[in-house]
């Protein structure tokens, strides 16, 4: 046997025995290890993740940041115009103007802070209290108003038509100096053949500086303020002079009572207000041989200034000139530029009637050797028309300057784009005296036969209103003149609205008179005018084609439909002009809208134009106008077999009314305390997704821009429509909507009246007439229908339009399809003055 061997006592207790199923330390420790390891990494997971989620934060903060400043960013292109462009020493010529369109009679220059001239009037001794007349207004129920003769450049003849007494107002520029030279206005007041008794009229002429300038009057005799003189940065010195009124054109003084006004104006939207609430029945009218009466006369004392709240504005000077005096008589005011030294003589009274009869003259010669109409057989009662059509256009010319208010999806409250001026026609006078994007496109239509650059310079303005996205606010309410003439909920302008863009026509003709004669003076300027214009032309077109793209390849849809569809008939389409023409009844991302596929068609052609003739690469628009040109695809997007016609495709059922709402009244309740019932929209039937089937304005779209080929079979079926009376033909032009159509003529809410549902318009008159004269003019099977067409659409056209002016006074907004007449704003001499180019046969 071995030896025992001794045990060694250490102090530490002997480890116990292992059991089978316990792990050894070390094991253990790596365990302990790799689960400390685990916490570590999830806890630098989430600090990652917080680190990002922070960063993620930040830069959607600053992405958000970015993308709600784009709205209010201009393009990064150089201008189109250069800054001093329409400033006297670049334009002299084009510099003042009757800019101020929507007044009776004004004068501004084409400068954001200008000193601004006008004339305001009131009938004395009249059954109304105070009658003041200054701006345009429906109104004041004129018998009729508008420009006789204007070359929108140097002179212009008006009529005013009172109730018992007409004035004609009259301007004439001279050229000198360095600030635009001197103008003269002549007024003079005739009473009507039907009127009792002689009227006494007060004119009110004014100057009013814009935050900028001054102004001194200078009073003679008492009361009468003989001149006004002034300074500006724009003008330097000038003067303003009052002449005493005349019997008609006879040199004899008539009596005349004077009162004159000196204040501060805290904006131009204000002198009507001034004005009336200075008015006083203190004075006493007494002619030398007739009774003593009291008139209503602007006091000459400086009124109190009540405390500044809620208007910050910088008040600036305004001084106003009154005479009062019996009709028949004739008064001049004379502008001159201290800049002028070396003037002939005073441009007035027989120096004034000999430059007036020499530009009428330019005037006369330049219409028809621009129009023929009478090379063309019309009698002279119509080419009179012809020249009011056309003057009334280019004396709508405004020149406006500000900022429009506008919002994004990025912006929770409205923002201010950057200041910017526009030199645009306008509409209306009365009721639309601003800017409206498509409205534009038609305007230079005609403005372009008369004077191209006119169309240069006011396309140039537009554009050099876009923005980095390519965007253009569609209503340009440009100062506190403009806004207060606009209700409150269509200040604000979205820029995922587009409207027609329409200045692609005008870019068309200018193009086509450069081809066809490059070397005119008209058109030199063509050419560095478009490719200064190009840049931003090409982020405009990117923009329609990226924005309002539809649900199909090659689709697109008109983005800000009315989305209250409690309240609406069918939603309104603001954006596409044709406000209330009916679309699905159900706005949804689904719709495919066949106007503007068609616009674009029209404006990648142009594009395709434009590029070729700048040497710039083309093949991307050549491609995008083959495609959106293709008529087997426009069927397939657009054609409906059971109407047999284009149209629009969305979510959409006919069976809609509008009826009163239920409201319950609890029984013992007054009826009073409980809502007004309202009309609401009742649906009988549920939407699916189909064509929209209604037979209109819409469905000729592909024909109106020329996108069907001379052979397309479904020409016959737009020919056909067109003519049936059932439907779209009526003597006086094409109605909107067909009268076959569940909403012809219908109410869209209990406020709103029927506008494009039915009713006569002449700027897609003018586009049918131009596409009928294009077919009847190209071979093809359809070619003799349509020139047949073209003769009978032309000559109602033009014997409504002109019959609805002689018996009215003014050119119209839009025509009853049912007796042909005018109706809506009144004087409309924007796109309804198109009517001389259909006399003039000029598309």
């Amino acid at each position: 046997m071995g030896r025992q061997r001794k045990r060694v006592v250490t102090g530490e207790a002997d480890p116990p025995p292992t059991r089978k199923d316990e792990k050894p330390a070390t094991l253990q420790r790596k365990e302990k290890k790799k689960k400390l390891d685990i916490g570590k990494i999830f806890i630098n997971i989430s600090i990652g993740l917080c680190i990002f989620s922070l960063i993620w934060f930040f830069y959607a903060l600053y992405m958000r940041s970015s993308l709600a400043k784009r709205v209010v960013t201009l393009h990064h292109s150089p201008p189109v115009l250069d800054a001093n462009s329409t400033s006297a020493e670049v334009s002299p010529e084009r510099f003042w103007g009757s800019y101020r369109p929507q007044v009776y009679f004004g004068m501004k220059t084409r400068s954001p802070r200008s000193v601004v001239t006008g004339m305001m009037w009131m009938r004395q001794f009249s059954e109304v209290d105070v009658n003041l007349r200054h701006t345009c207004e429906q109104g004041d129920r004129l018998q009729g108003y508008g420009w006789l003769m204007h070359d929108g450049l140097s002179f212009g003849v008006q009529e005013i038509h009172d109730s018992d007494f007409t004035l004609t107002t009259e301007f004439v520029k001279r050229m000198g100096g360095e600030h635009g030279g001197d103008w003269t206005w002549r007024i003079t007041a005739k009473q009507h053949s039907s009127a009792p008794h002689a009227p006494v009229i007060s004119l009110m002429f004014y100057a009013a500086a814009d935050t900028q300038g001054s102004l001194e009057a200078h009073v003679e005799e008492r009361n009468r303020l003989g001149s006004i003189t002034g300074f500006s940065d724009e003008l330097g010195n000038f003067k303003i002079t009052f002449r005493k009124p005349v019997a008609g054109e006879s040199p004899s003084a008539k009596y005349a009572s004077y009162n004159y006004l000196q204040t501060m104006s805290p904006g131009l939207e204000r002198l009507t207000d001034i004005v009336r609430n200075s008015l006083n029945r203190r004075f006493v009218y007494s002619p030398p041989s007739g009774e003593k009466r009291q008139y209503i006369a602007v006091d000459t004392y400086k009124p109190q200034h009540q405390p500044k709240t809620a208007d910050p504005r910088k008040e600036s000077d305004f001084v106003l000139h009154q005479v009062t005096v019996q009709t028949p008589f004739q008064i001049e005011v004379l502008f001159e530029s201290g800049s002028f030294r070396d003037r002939p003589n005073q441009l007035s009274a027989a120096a004034m009637t000999e430059e007036l009869e020499k530009r009428k003259a330019a005037f006369d010669a330049k219409f028809e050797k621009t129009f023929g109409l009478q090379a063309k057989g019309l009698g002279q009662a119509q080419v009179k028309f012809s020249k009011a059509a056309l003057s009334n256009m280019l004396g709508g010319i405004g020149y406006f300057y500000g900022q429009s208010v506008v919002q994004s999806v990025y912006n929770e409250y409205p923002l201010l784009y950057p200041e910017g001026a526009l030199f645009t026609a306008v509409p209306s006078r009365s009721f639309f005296p601003r800017g409206f994007l498509w409205d534009e496109g038609f305007h230079q239509l005609l403005l372009s036969k008369w004077d191209p650059q006119v169309t240069r310079e006011a396309t140039a303005h537009w554009l050099d209103l876009v923005n980095m996205e390519g965007w253009i606010p569609r209503e340009q309410i440009l100062g506190d003149e403009a806004r207060s003439k606009v209700p409150a909920e269509f200040v604000v302008q979205r820029n995922e609205n587009a409207n027609p863009p329409t200045l692609f026509l005008a870019l068309q003709k200018l193009v086509e008179q450069l081809q066809a004669n490059p070397d005119a003076e008209s058109s030199r300027p063509t050419l560095p005018f478009l490719r200064r214009l190009y840049p931003r032309l090409q982020t405009w077109f990117e923009w329609y084609n990226t924005t309002q793209t539809g649900p199909l390849p090659n689709s697109y849809r008109w983005r800000g439909r009315d989305k209250d569809t409690n309240l609406f008939l069918n939603p309104k389409t603001l954006t596409s002009g044709l406000d209330d023409y009916p679309r699905a009844s159900h706005p949804s991302a689904e719709e495919r809208h066949v106007d503007l596929h068609c616009w674009m068609a029209l404006a990648s052609g142009i594009m395709v134009s434009v590029a070729r003739l700048l040497g710039e690469p083309h093949q991307e628009y050549e491609r995008t106008h083959q495609t959106l040109s293709d008529n087997a695809l426009l069927d397939e997007l657009h054609w409906s077999n059971q109407l047999r016609s284009f149209s629009d495709y969305g979510n959409h059922t006919q069976a809609v009314s509008l009826q009163q709402e239920k409201v319950y009244v609890p029984p013992g309740q007054p009826r009073h305390q409980f809502p007004v019932a309202r009309l609401v929209r009742s649906v009988r039937r549920a939407p699916k997704p189909q064509f929209v089937n209604a037979l209109g304005y819409i469905s000729l779209f592909p024909f109106l821009l020329h996108v069907l080929t001379p052979d397309s079979p479904k020409l016959e079926h737009i020919f056909r429509d067109m003519r049936d009376a059932d439907k779209l033909w009526t003597p006086y032009g094409l109605r909107s909507l067909s009268r076959a159509d569940p909403l012809y003529m219908k109410r869209n809410t209990e406020h709103d009246a029927p506008y494009w549902r039915g009713p006569i318009w002449i700027n897609i008159n003018y586009l049918a007439v131009r596409a009928l004269h294009h077919y009847g003019n190209t071979e093809g099977p359809y070619q003799e229908k349509a020139a047949t067409l073209y003769q009978e659409l032309r000559t109602n056209i033009m014997s409504n339009v002109y019959r609805q002016y002689a018996e009215t006074g003014y050119i119209w907004e839009q025509y009853n399809d049912s007796t042909g007449s005018g109706q809506g704003s009144h004087p409309f001499t924007g796109w309804s003055a198109l009517t001389v180019l259909i006399m003039a046969e000029q598309y």
